[in-house]
Order: structure tokens, then C-alpha cells, then sequence
């Protein structure tokens, strides 16, 4: 049971959602089957893809979280060292029937593109590759993780994704990853450099990674716009991101612990623009 709770809190169960949901979605809207592909690729992306994602983050960014004193609670776990290798081998075999079905029901786009988004799930943490310490690379790989599974669902279910309403979607809400990777970088900054990780917020400081994050989170809502109607709703949900973001304009290096407490509010705000995107969703399914 030990080992259970271990995996569990690994996991990081609070964000399950922001993965099953965008491939639930688009592979739904796009093919408008209920099937088993449907179901289990939602199981896979809600629990084991999750596992992948944070028990190896937390295996190799053990000795970094015992000096982060926001580990240990809702924002990451601290994973002893007794629990890794059963969570690097969990993590590893309860992808493994799930990536084999999605495999074999999938097309060699929608193939590549799910191989290419497990391996950016284990390049930003695991050791030799370390994407979340490649300024830049970090936010954009860490964005990859929550637009990949929206992006394999489409692909999955036939969609073009050079479509441009389609296209302005995907490029939306990559720009809402990486403005809240980045964001969520600026609270690090000093305990960051101290222990030598380098991120996006270490190379151009707390001040500047802060309005760069409010630009994206801008540009992402202004993009969805071309969504059409009902979907360029979904800019409103961008409002409330540049309302927590705004207050932190001029913050500095010095004070980029504060950023902490707009940082808390993302993770329950995550919901209410989850809760936006559903209505619109059952809209556009009601009157399509």
C-alpha cells in the first residue's frame, strides 16, 4: 500500500485532467467515435502518461527537490530513493499495453507523433538529456507535454492539422504552456542558480521571463480568436492568466519567491479554464 501511495502522489493526480482531457476532446470532436480507442487512450494519458512524465522528474530531480521547500505537497512530490527504481519500472510498463494498442489502431503520423511526445516526457528530466535545463527548450518542451496529447488525438482521429483554425488552436494553447512553464520558472530563480540549473527565468531574469509569460498568455488568447464561433469564446479563459500574471510585472530577481503565490492560483485556475472549454465543447456538440 506503501508503494501505492508512493506511485500515486508521484503521479501528480491534481494535473491527470490537463493531459486526458485535450486528447479526449480532440480525438472525440474530430472522429465523433465513442470507442475503445477512445477510452483507452483517455486512461492512458489521465494516469500512466502522467507516471512517465513526473515519477521520472522526481527520480532525477531528487537531490534538487530536498533543497526546494515547495516539494513534498500538491506542487511535487519528494520521492525517496528506496521508491525510484520501482517508479522508473512502473512508469515504464504501465506505458507499455497502452502504447502498444494506440500503435497498432494509430497511422504512421499519428505514431510519430505519440513517439515523439513520450520521448520529450523522458528528455526533460532524465539524466543526459535534461531538456528543463536548456533555457527556452525547457518552456517549449514542457508545453509539449500538455498540447502532445491534443496534437496525437487530432492526428489520430484523421484531422488536418494544417488547417488554420486548427492550427491556431494548437499554437494557443502551446503559447498557454509555454507562458505557464515559464511563470512558474520565475518563483526558482535564486534557488536555481545557487544549485547551478539553468531555465529560461536564470538566463533572462525574474522581470523579464514575467512579461514574456504575459505576452504568450496574450498572444494566446488573441490567436484563439481565429478559432471561430463558438471555440473564440475561448480567449476568455485567457483573462484571468493575465490577471494573476499582471501584479508580478516588476518583480525582480531578488523577489522572485513571490511569484509562489501566483503560481498556487494557476493550479485551481487550470480547472476554471478546463470548466470554460468544456461548455463550449458541449456546445459546439450540441449544435453541430
Amino acid at each position: 500500500m506503501e508503494a501505492i501511495k508512493q506511485l500515486f502522489w508521484s503521479s501528480r493526480p491534481v494535473s491527470w485532467i490537463n493531459t486526458a482531457y485535450p486528447f479526449a476532446v480532440s480525438y472525440w470532436l474530430i472522429s465523433g467515435n465513442n470507442n475503445a480507442t477512445l477510452w483507452l487512450g483517455t486512461l492512458f494519458f489521465l494516469i500512466p502518461y502522467n507516471l512517465l512524465m513526473y515519477g521520472i522528474n522526481d527520480v532525477f530531480d531528487y537531490e534538487s527537490d530536498l533543497r526546494n521547500p515547495r516539494k513534498g505537497g500538491i506542487e511535487g512530490a519528494l520521492l525517496s530513493p528506496k521508491w525510484h527504481r520501482l517508479t522508473v519500472n512502473a512508469a515504464v510498463l504501465s506505458c507499455v499495453p497502452f502504447v502498444a494498442f494506440l500503435t497498432f489502431v494509430g497511422t504512421s503520423a499519428s505514431t510519430s507523433w505519440l513517439y515523439l511526445f513520450l520521448f520529450t516526457v523522458i528528455a526533460y528530466s532524465a539524466k543526459g538529456l535534461r531538456f528543463k535545463e536548456k533555457p527556452f527548450l525547457d518552456s517549449i518542451t514542457s508545453s509539449s507535454h500538455f498540447v502532445g496529447p491534443m496534437i496525437f488525438g487530432l492526428s489520430l482521429a484523421g484531422a488536418d492539422l494544417g488547417e488554420t483554425k486548427l492550427l491556431s488552436m494548437i499554437l494557443a494553447f502551446t503559447l498557454w504552456g509555454i507562458a505557464s512553464h515559464a511563470f512558474g520558472a520565475v518563483q526558482d530563480v535564486q534557488a536555481d542558480r545557487e544549485g547551478g540549473i539553468s531555465s529560461i527565468a536564470t538566463v533572462i531574469g525574474a522581470r523579464a521571463t514575467v512579461r514574456f509569460a504575459f505576452m504568450a498568455y496574450l498572444a494566446a488568447g488573441l490567436l484563439v480568436l481565429n478559432a471561430g464561433w463558438p471555440g473564440a469564446l475561448a480567449a476568455i479563459a485567457a483573462i484571468p492568466y493575465l490577471v494573476i500574471v499582471g501584479p508580478f510585472w516588476n518583480i525582480t530577481d531578488a523577489t522572485c519567491e513571490d511569484a509562489n503565490r501566483g503560481w498556487k492560483k494557476f493550479i485551481w485556475l487550470n480547472f476554471f479554464a478546463g470548466f470554460v472549454v468544456s461548455l463550449l465543447v458541449i456546445w459546439f456538440a450540441i449544435t453541430r
